[in-house]
């Protein structure tokens, strides 16, 4: 039971741990290119925003599949 508690944490940090690298590098890029080009600044942005949804549900789902391990494998593994 110990090890799927440990490997839940493990699933939920590491999907915290990746979307943070990942809306860093997406900032990132978007002032870059917002730089090179401001006149595509508002379509940067829309495109940014489409991806920052699609980043945020990795980890969700991450949580999802941790809660299952939690409530629902741990309890019969004992």
């Amino acid at each position: 039971m110990g090890l799927i508690i440990i490997a839940a944490a493990i699933i939920i940090g590491m999907g915290a741990l990746a979307t943070g690298i990942g809306f860093a590098l997406l900032g990132g890029k978007l002032l870059e290119g917002t730089a090179r080009q401001p006149e595509l600044g508002p379509q940067l942005q829309t495109k940014t925003f489409i991806m920052a949804g699609l980043l945020d549900a990795v980890p969700m789902i991450g949580v999802g599949i941790a809660m299952y391990l939690i409530f629902v494998v741990a309890p019969t593994a004992a």
